[in-house]
């Protein structure tokens, strides 16, 4: 029984804008709705010695066991089907809503408009009861009677079985094999309940076969180990005051569970469904997961809005998220938890979001220092790091202020990319563009030039309206020169970017070499 409706996410604090190196990191923990018993957790405390009793106590406070009598559950095998294949190894019956029976011989029988015709005597609902064998329906065997109706939109087929039978084909298919008998003990007692707490009377049938109740195998799913664990409780279920609770469970908490509130806000606050310690889960493979590394623009993909700038979480009072509020250029939307979780594809709502946002620094002189800026906010320490022929190397450690922003000085030494890096995750890159730092000056008849740091260079003068080169020179040039407009211009590199100098004028005639 995993129900999938979430509300979600946790506060954080951006600054307003993001840039081409801005990056989100999701760390999130946990798998499931978070509301009641973990079952990894559960696992845990079995293996720490925990018996199913003290289990449940702990995930279901101020609840304790009772005992229900025993009674038969509907559950739906299948629904707007052309036809239904019911069969057993060895005869069988049907009987008709009057009562009127028909033997049918091993093997199976399609229920559908052919059927019908060919009994025209019987009058639907049908009830297909076992004879010495097990009922199957399309080949897949269930204990108790299978239940044959027409709907509108096609055949339905609902198994009706005594609960714990029931229960032989649950425990199995909700936890793994080779698990603590006292975690498969503590799976079968939640599970009655919620089954008893969440029957439906009235309607065609009491629970679904899948994730919509709880996940149900027939008798393929039972095993010797869960067999035991449901007969050794039965007839057990979780009480409060004097009421059969529901149960829920799902598969790991990350650490802490959910309150039903927090979960599911229209659903009541009750005191056995709240948010409780989870100190054994970590066994669950799905107890922390890896970071996931989203750009702006993967969270505008995803969720069909443009210039995202910053995301800020809101945090319920479980721990786990709320909602996710996107800032666009157009102002900030407000995702729900649920559409969060469907679109990002997680485990759960238990998530935090980090991010690292370096701006790309001004164009840059030669020998300046370069003030680089961002923020880190929700991870530890990030590093600056450069792109080099060796590959990616740390400059130094961010030391971010109160609010997250940091600033630093680098000397501007040649153009290069920047990133910032945290743990194993790095965000994008962005450039440090550095141009030669030029100067020149005439003096008298001559032009005087340097480039720093020293670089080839051409020496131009305006001629009919074009630069057209004089000279060439590396890192300086002292030359005579004729009257007219001069500058210098270097050569764009891998280091550095081109850079054109301001014009001088020579106004003195040369007579000299």
């Amino acid at each position: 029984m995993r129900v999938w409706v979430v509300a979600v996410v946790v506060s954080l604090c951006l600054p307003a804008t993001a840039s081409a190196g801005t990056v989100f990191l999701l760390d999130g923990r946990g798998w499931g709705h978070g509301v009641g018993m973990s079952q990894w957790g559960a696992e845990g405390y079995a293996r720490h010695g925990y018996g199913y009793k003290k289990i449940l106590a702990h995930y279901y406070p101020h609840t304790h066991i009772g005992i229900a009598p025993t009674r038969d559950v509907r559950v739906l095998l299948d629904e707007g089907q052309p036809a239904v294949r019911v069969g057993s190894a060895a005869p069988f019956v049907v009987v008709d809503a009057q009562g009127r029976k028909m033997h049918i011989p091993a093997g199976s029988a399609v229920v559908n408009a052919g059927f019908l015709k060919r009994h025209p005597k019987l009058v639907l609902p049908f009830v297909f009861e076992p004879g010495a064998q097990p009922l199957t329906m399309d080949g897949a065997g269930y204990r108790g009677e299978i239940e044959v109706k027409h709907k509108p939109d096609g055949w339905m087929a609902i198994n009706v079985v005594g609960l714990d039978l029931y229960l032989r084909g649950v425990v199995p298919s909700e936890v793994p094999a080779g698990w603590h008998l006292a975690a498969y003990e503590s799976q079968a007692v939640a599970a009655r309940s919620y089954t008893l707490a969440t029957m439906h009377p009235t309607a065609d049938f009491d629970l679904y076969p899948d994730d919509r109740s709880q996940m149900y195998g027939g008798i393929a799913a039972e095993t010797t180990a869960t067999n035991l664990a449901v007969g050794a409780t039965a007839g057990q279920v979780l009480v409060y005051g004097d009421t059969i609770i529901p149960a829920y469970y799902f598969s790991s908490s990350g650490g802490r569970t959910s309150s039903i509130h927090d979960a599911w806000p229209n659903m009541k606050q009750v005191p056995y469904l709240v948010s409780v310690a989870d100190p054994y889960d970590y066994i669950s493979p799905h107890h922390v997961w890896p970071t996931q590394v989203l750009t702006p623009e993967t969270v505008e993909q995803k969720l069909g809005v443009s210039d995202v700038t910053d995301l800020r979480v809101v945090e319920n009072s479980s721990g786990r998220a709320k909602a996710v509020r996107v800032d666009t250029s157009n102002g900030w939307k407000t995702f729900s938890g649920s559409t969060i979780v469907s679109k990002f594809d997680l485990g759960s709502n238990d998530f935090t979001i980090g991010a690292m946002n370096l701006a790309a620094p001004p164009r840059s002189l030669f020998g300046s220092d370069v003030k680089v800026t961002g923020f880190v906010r929700g991870l530890g320490k990030a590093r600056l790091q450069e792109q080099t022929s060796r590959g990616w190397i740390t400059l130094r450690q961010v030391h971010v202020a109160a609010n997250g922003h940091f600033a630093l000085n680098l000397p501007a030494r040649h153009s290069t990319q920047l990133r910032l890096a945290y743990n194993s995750v790095a965000g994008a890159a962005v450039p440090l563009d550095v141009a030669p730092r030029v100067s020149v000056q005439a003096s008298g008849s001559r032009v005087v030039a340097q480039v720093r740091p020293w670089l080839p260079f051409a020496l131009e003068r305006l001629t009919a309206g074009a630069w057209r080169t004089v000279a060439r020179a590396n890192g300086t040039v002292n030359r005579k020169v004729g009257p007219g407009s001069y500058r210098v211009a270097t050569y764009e590199s891998a280091g550095y970017l081109s850079e054109i100098s301001r014009a001088v004028s020579v106004v003195v005639s040369v007579t000299g070499p």
